[in-house]
């Protein structure tokens, strides 16, 4: 055979025997698939999606300088609450015996204050009601005074004391209203003024008498007597109705500096109540921040960064996906390989099975099963590991069957007939020869299943019976526009949120179906 043959117009034609290393090489199925999917331009875009998801969600959250947990705080001005003042208008009562004024006795006591009655009677004692005035009673068996019932508190000067004896508080009334100027507490006099200042021996004041409480709202915090007053004046002067109020009050540093500080009331009208606040400088959670340098996608409600809970999200739900689909591929493969192997009777008993799992509400279920983590407070990573269990667990009845389709027209082939004249094992002929050729199938079958788990994963974060907190998916991430507010003023929590997982579950779409037809040998692209 000659070596160069001469073509019709002249050219020459190089001739290569089989054994030639020039020859052309033929492509392994495995390489055909892939130039196949290559070509498709689709597929290829959503495969480069992946990649950068697989890129944004594992190696985003190792190069990111927050952690996922981590909170940041903010300095803000707030009101807060610094005092209250409430004018007492409910009869109070200091008793000298309970025994003789039990409670029962103590409500008679209003009825007759009500009603005007000077004498009542309870269980066989006699009581004779004294008015002083409209605020202050004393109530007498015989002529002992056993209780006073008055609308008036002695405040210590420097706190409010409530176990004034019932010999102090009476010699102090007394004094109040009809103006002695002085009364006996033991053996030490105490003078009293006008105002109820009370003073004592050495003329420092030690106690007043009034209808208003005026008392911090922290321990901490010292109300002097002429910062009391100055609240109390304040009120006094409000026109009728009043439900808000400003006071700027100076006050004198130890350096001799002055300092002015605004109060604002707000009134409490059902615990007749006025509420003093103080604009105070409070370290807060920097909560729903807007984009910046150290934060471009802001923080959300927990003042956590929104980028880093983002990766931290997508490695929560991508991995959650492939879990899922790892474990329902397995158990299908196995049960729907044995199934159309065998066939006959169990064939009939896996297949019900597979019946009895497609009745199965399993969305109902798996928000039962939610719910009762929540109230036996799961912890969120044990919560995690069943959500991925019950996921697998109710789907791979999809899965079983198209195995066992696939092995049904299999195993009747020639060479399931040379396998089974070479006397290999039963479990060699499922495993090493029929599952292999169902392979492609199972693999486009699983990348488009991805999606639709990372959708139900989503679903129930977003329910609040997913994945939860500290623990960031996409799901739950979405779940703050639940808030009306968050969603029309805070687009930055959830969109980017929402993008991802559109983008994510249609590449996986994209994806399977790219594989679908590169697999099918019929496809000329």
């Amino acid at each position: 055979m000659k070596d160069k043959k001469l073509l019709e117009n002249g050219a020459e034609q190089k001739q290569y025997s089989l054994n030639d290393d020039r020859r052309v090489k033929v492509l392994s199925p495995g390489m055909l698939v892939f130039k196949r999917f290559i070509r498709n331009r689709l597929a290829v875009t959503g495969m480069i999606i992946l990649i950068f998801m697989f890129l944004f969600s594992f190696l985003g959250g190792i190069i990111s300088p927050y952690k996922e947990d981590q909170m940041f705080y903010r300095m803000d001005i707030q009101k807060k609450d610094y005092a209250a003042v409430t004018f007492n208008t409910e009869f109070r009562y200091t008793i000298a015996d309970a025994d003789k004024f039990p409670a029962l006795a103590q409500a008679d006591t209003i009825l007759a204050i009500k009603n005007g009655t000077e004498k009542y009677e309870y269980k066989g004692l006699h009581y004779t009601l004294v008015k002083v005035n409209d605020d202050y009673y004393k109530i007498m068996i015989g002529n002992d005074v056993i209780a006073l019932a008055h609308r008036y508190l002695i405040n210590d000067a420097e706190a409010i004391v409530s176990d004034y004896s019932f010999d102090y508080t009476y010699a102090a009334l007394d004094a109040f209203h009809s103006g002695a100027g002085s009364f006996k507490d033991g053996d030490k006099t105490m003078t009293i003024d006008g105002d109820g200042i009370v003073y004592g021996a050495d003329g420092k004041e030690v106690a007043y008498i009034s209808r208003y409480i005026a008392k911090a709202a922290m321990p901490d915090v010292f109300l002097s007597r002429e910062f009391k007053n100055e609240l109390i004046n304040h009120i006094e002067s409000l026109p009728v109705g009043s439900k808000s109020s400003e006071l700027s009050y100076k006050t004198t540093g130890e350096d001799g500096s002055e300092t002015e500080i605004t109060y604002f009331f707000e009134l409490d009208a059902i615990k007749n109540q006025w509420l003093v606040k103080q604009n105070t400088a409070t370290r807060i959670y920097d909560t729903y921040s807007g984009p910046s340098w150290e934060h471009p996608l802001g923080t959300d409600g927990h003042g956590m960064d929104m980028l880093t809970r983002l990766m931290y999200g997508g490695r929560v739900s991508l991995i959650i996906g492939f879990i899922v689909v790892i474990i329902e591929t397995s158990i299908g493969m196995v049960l729907g390989g044995i199934s159309g192997y065998f066939g006959g009777w169990v064939d009939n008993l896996l297949m019900r099975i597979v019946d009895i799992f497609y009745c199965i509400p399993s969305t109902p279920l798996l928000i039962t099963l939610g719910a009762a983590m929540d109230a036996m407070h799961v912890d969120p990573m044990i919560r995690m590991l069943f959500l991925m269990l019950l996921l697998g667990f109710f789907g791979w009845p999809g899965v079983a069957r198209l195995v066992r389709g696939q092995i049904l027209s299999l195993r009747e082939q020639e060479f399931m007939t040379a396998t089974e004249a070479c006397g290999l094992s039963v479990r060699r002929r499922i495993f090493k020869h029929l599952l292999p050729n169902v392979i492609p199938q199972i693999i486009v079958t699983a990348t488009m299943g991805l999606g639709s788990t990372i959708l139900i994963e989503a679903t129930l974060s977003f329910l609040g019976l997913g994945v939860r907190f500290p623990f960031a998916s996409w799901g739950n991430i979405i779940n703050d526009v639940n808030d009306t507010h968050v969603l029309t003023n805070y687009w930055f929590v959830w969109i980017p949120a929402g993008v991802l997982l559109l983008a994510t579950v249609l590449a996986f779409n994209i994806v399977g179906d790219g594989l679908r037809d590169a697999f099918d040998p019929k496809m000329k692209r």
